[in-house]
Order: structure tokens, then C-alpha cells, then sequence
């Protein structure tokens, strides 16, 4: 039997730490590793157009699956072109590790031709970044690098100079059983009384919950039903918390809805739970706050807080259900459901009125309409910027969908490769890009990887001809549009010549026929919207002052846009209220 090379046995253990796929772009220091890619049955080598796609790909397909992924990258401006999509991966809190090969290891230091020090570059975007510079730290630096990316829900990056992966493999080496799952956290005994303590006393508390109530939202319900509790969300906590929820009042934030930002400031006692909602601007700073999220350094980095609780959400409330006595006052959960669905009634009418008619497209039209005709199990992939409002406002979510976006690091060009890893995950699953023309060019060239391997990603392209979001960010704060206009080409003839299904829409009536014949083809689709540049309209009041990036700094005024299924939701939790 041969003796394996450091670069079968590196392809090994990413085997048998769960990987099924390794995305990236092949380059001569890379070359060893994806040649034991090539003769690894167990593995898939993803050739994508750009490396950036890469780590986006991986960071969504460990959102989809909850295992390990991983992306390559080769040395020098290679792997360079991984670090957005790593920084989006690991703010997203996603498991990836990233192989970042590296220039040989005699010519580390003197300036050779591509040389970097990625063992240095990517610190910031890593809970563990090492240099792999002897045969001798295989298996146990792979090994490390691997259960911090797991246990800490996040990024590792490996640097490995190609003529170290080329090098034979140590006889005597220490592999150990890989970690690859995270345990559950339980609050201390004492954290929990406090906190029952603070619940018993209070009369009104609201409930703001992020994407750490992923797998909770059973234990979400329950506790709201026990302590008469509205429950609130931020945007990452919108599709495991909001369906199936008697007591929702929307989402805060600059793109939210409802009483979500009433129900935080009117309650005596606001516990936040698995969330890390970056908009303190947002959160109350006269009532009591408790926190629990299984990560005790996002703790009160957001607000001061009365009580920090360090355990995932699910166990800790199982701990507190049974501890807190039961509420039996529902007035403050029904006022504040009355005003969600007063603040839904009152924004919803704005884009419901001759949208047939209506050319160029309104964009909440395009968003109702794909969330009606998508599967009971999509995925959705979001681009920034407007999409974001889109998704917020009208895709509904039921426990069974997904919506990915680079919600926390919030970049350009994110939707369509992560579309890419996530439909690798699931060739028959549904997947839904909803691209914006600035991100979809941005990454371009990787529609052509959909072609290559045939996934059936099916992208709904909002074509406004410009940045959108960008351009409000402008409005408000005084300034005229400047450097936010795109002439575009025609997206579906392009999609064609590329050898995809490709249909433009540039009247309301066409477009449910297009998307239905899009999602039917088998293989890759784009259908062209030409959108309305002007959709977003903003309530008078907004000032300049009162925005910053996209926080508002002082306001309970949201964008006006439409709510899509949201109001049906509403009205319904309504007949929860007693008549009086």
C-alpha cells in the first residue's frame, strides 16, 4: 500500500470530520490537496469561478446542514479571495474550515512571488488561524482547527505550504476522535432564580428573540403562553420564530413592522433571547433586561443589562417554564397584539392598489407573489440591500423553510453563491436567490458554476438598475443620488446564452407565469423582474439626524412598504383577544 502524502491524510480527516465537499479554485499550491480530492471517493471537489463564492457557499451549506464545511483557496490573491465570504460565515456563526494554501516553506518571509501571511490575514475572521509548516502538527493542528470551528460555531483557517502537502505523512501520528456536535448549556441554578424572580415581578414582559431560538420555538411558545408575554424578533430570528406564533408583533429594527418596537419599550421587564440584534438604537434604555444567549461575550454588548444568563435558549427556558409562576392578565399581550395588527393594517394598503397595472413592477409584488408559488420547504437566499426589506416583509416562514443572507456582516453579492451551497446539500430541495442586479453582477460569473454542475437554483432577479438601498441611505441623509445607477443588459438573454433557462418580466401580468414555468424547469432558471427604482417610499418624519448606516438613532417609525401574508397573521392572532 502507498504511503500517503500530508495532503490525503489533511483530506482524510475533513472526511471524517463530516465533509462531503470542498469548494474553491485550483492553483498550484493548492494542487496536492485537491488531487487527494480527486482520488477521495468520499469527497467532491466544487469548482467555482471565484473564491469568494467559495466561502460563501460553505458558510450556507453549514447553515443548512449544522455540519462542517469547507473551502480552499491558493496562496496569495487565491485565498485573499476567500475573506469576505469567511468574514459573513463566521459572523453568521457558521462551521467552515478554510484551507489556505500557501507559497513554499523555504520562501516564507523574503518576498516571493504571491506572498502573504495568511496565518496573519485571517485572524480577525477566525476563532483558530495556524500555519501548518511540518509534517509533524498533522493530524492534531487539522484536528484543533476542526472542533474550534465546530464548538465555537465558526470559522478555522489552515495555512499549508504546497510542497509541506505534498511531503509523506508522519508513520506514528495521534488522531483522536473528532468532536462534531455542540452540547447543550444549562444556566446555573442561581442565574435561573434570579431570573424567575425578575419574571414573577413583573407585570408586562416582552420576549425579543434572535436566531439563537433555532430548535426552541416550542419552548419560545410555551413561555409566552405561561407569563402572557408578546414575542418579538430580530431579522435572523424571523424564520424560527415567527410562524405558528399567537402572540408575534413583528420585527424591530430600520426594516421592521408591527408593535415589535412599542412591545420592547412599553413592558416592565424585556428578556432578549439568543439574539445579538446589532441596533441598540432600538432597545430600551428605562426598563429592565435580561439576556440569554449561549455565548457569554454577546452579553450586554448591546444594552446594559440587569441580568446576563450564560445557556442556549431551548434548555434554559425548559429549566424556567416550570419555575415561573403562570400570568394570568392578558392585557398587556393584547394591547399589543391590537397595535400590531393596527401598524400592519396601516402599511399594507400602500402596494396593494393596481399592482397589475403598475409598470415598472412594484418589488413587494415580485416578493408576494414568490412566496406564494415557492415550496412549503424553500430556500431562500437573500441579497443585501433591498432584497433585505423584501424578505423581511413578505416571505413567510413556517418552520420548514430557510432564509440565508449575510444578515450580520451584511455583504454585497452574497445570494447567489450561497444559493450554490445550499442546493448542493439537496438537489430536489427547492432554492430561491432573490438577487438584486448590484450583488448578482457583482459575483456573475458564478451563475455559470449553476450551469456547470446543472443546480437547479432558480434566481428572481429584482432589476431596478441601481443600488438601491444605497440610494435611501443617500435620501435620508440629505445628499442626491451619485454613483448608484447601473445601464444593465437584458439578465435573461444572458442566462440563455449561458446555456440556462432564462425569462424577463416587465409587466405585472407575466410575472406569476414566469416564475411558475421558471420553478418547473429541472435545471437552472433566471427570471428577469424589471422593478420599480422608487418602490420604497419614507414616512415624513424621518430625518437625517435620525439615521445612521442603518440604525435609526431615535424612532419607532418603520420603513412603508407592505406586509405581505403578515396581516393575515395578525388578524388571525386577533381572535385570541377577548371581545370586551
Amino acid at each position: 500500500m502507498a504511503k500517503q502524502n500530508l495532503a490525503e491524510q489533511f483530506v482524510d480527516i475533513l472526511v471524517r470530520a463530516g465533509v462531503q465537499r470542498l469548494y474553491g479554485v485550483v492553483g498550484d499550491s493548492l494542487n496536492p490537496v485537491v488531487d487527494a480530492v480527486r482520488r477521495n471517493a468520499a469527497i467532491d471537489w466544487v469548482q467555482v469561478r471565484h473564491e469568494e463564492t467559495a466561502a460563501f457557499a460553505a458558510g450556507a451549506e453549514a447553515q443548512i446542514t449544522g455540519r462542517l464545511a469547507a473551502c480552499a483557496g491558493s496562496c496569495g490573491p487565491g485565498n485573499l479571495h476567500l475573506i469576505n465570504g469567511l468574514y459573513d460565515a463566521h459572523r453568521s456563526m457558521a462551521s467552515v474550515l478554510a484551507l489556505a494554501s500557501h507559497i513554499p516553506s523555504s520562501e516564507i518571509g523574503l518576498g516571493y512571488f504571491q506572498e502573504t501571511h495568511p496565518d496573519q490575514l485571517f485572524r480577525e475572521c477566525s476563532h483558530y488561524c495556524e500555519m501548518i509548516s511540518s509534517p509533524q502538527q498533522m493530524p492534531r493542528l487539522l484536528q484543533t482547527a476542526i472542533q474550534h470551528a465546530i464548538g465555537r460555531s465558526g470559522v478555522s483557517v489552515v495555512s499549508m505550504p504546497g510542497d509541506i502537502a505534498d511531503r509523506p505523512a508522519p508513520e506514528k501520528t495521534i488522531e483522536h476522535a473528532l468532536v462534531t456536535t455542540r452540547p447543550t448549556v444549562r444556566p446555573g441554578d442561581a442565574e435561573l432564580d434570579k431570573l424567575v424572580a425578575m419574571i414573577d415581578e413583573a407585570d408586562r414582559v416582552t420576549l425579543f428573540c434572535g436566531s439563537g431560538t433555532a430548535g426552541a420555538h416550542a419552548e419560545v411558545m410555551q413561555f409566552a403562553e405561561r407569563i402572557k408575554s408578546p414575542v418579538g424578533h430580530a431579522l435572523r430570528g424571523k424564520e424560527w420564530i415567527q410562524y405558528d406564533n399567537p402572540y408575534d408583533v413583528g420585527m424591530s429594527g430600520l426594516l421592521g413592522y408591527g408593535a415589535a418596537y412599542e412591545a420592547t419599550h412599553e413592558c416592565d421587564l424585556l428578556i432578549l433571547l439568543g439574539t445579538d440584534f446589532p441596533y441598540n438604537a432600538f432597545l430600551p434604555d428605562d426598563v429592565k433586561i435580561a439576556q440569554i444567549d449561549v455565548r457569554p461575550e454577546h452579553l450586554g454588548r448591546r444594552s446594559k443589562l440587569d441580568l446576563a444568563v450564560w445557556g442556549d435558549v431551548r434548555e434554559t427556558l425548559r429549566c424556567l417554564i416550570p419555575r415561573v409562576r403562570a400570568k394570568t392578565s392578558r392585557r398587556f399581550l393584547d394591547k399589543m397584539l391590537k397595535k400590531h395588527a393596527e401598524a400592519l393594517e396601516g402599511v399594507v394598503k400602500a402596494y396593494t392598489r393596481k399592482v397589475e397595472k403598475h409598470v415598472p413592477i412594484h418589488p413587494e409584488y415580485v416578493a408576494s407573489v414568490v412566496d406564494e408559488l415557492a415550496d412549503e420547504d424553500a430556500v431562500f437566499t437573500v441579497d443585501t440591500g433591498m432584497c433585505n426589506v423584501w424578505a423581511a416583509r413578505y416571505l413567510t416562514p413556517n418552520g420548514r423553510r430557510r432564509i440565508i443572507g449575510s444578515f450580520s456582516h451584511g455583504s454585497m453579492a452574497n445570494a447567489l453563491p450561497q444559493a450554490i451551497g445550499a442546493q448542493f446539500t439537496d438537489r430536489r430541495r427547492q432554492v430561491v436567490s432573490l438577487s438584486g442586479d448590484g450583488g448578482f453582477t457583482m459575483l456573475m460569473g458564478d451563475f455559470l458554476t449553476l450551469v456547470q454542475y446543472d443546480l437547479p437554483v432558480k434566481i428572481v432577479l429584482f432589476n431596478n438598475s441601481s443600488l438601491g438601498m444605497v440610494e435611501l441611505e443617500m435620501l435620508v441623509a440629505g445628499l442626491p443620488s451619485f454613483g448608484t445607477a447601473y445601464q444593465n443588459p437584458d439578465f435573461a438573454a444572458v442566462a440563455r446564452a449561458a446555456g440556462a433557462y432564462g425569462v424577463r418580466v416587465e409587466k405585472p401580468k407575466q410575472l406569476a407565469g414566469a416564475l411558475k414555468d421558471a420553478f418547473r424547469h429541472k435545471g437552472p432558471a433566471l427570471v428577469d423582474v424589471v422593478t420599480d427604482p422608487n418602490a420604497l417610499s419614507i414616512p415624513p418624519r424621518i430625518s437625517a439626524e435620525m439615521v445612521t448606516g442603518f440604525a435609526l438613532s431615535a424612532s419607532k417609525i418603520v420603513l412603508d412598504g407592505g406586509v405581505g401574508r403578515m396581516l393575515q397573521m395578525a388578524r388571525s392572532n386577533l381572535r385570541n383577544v377577548p371581545r370586551p
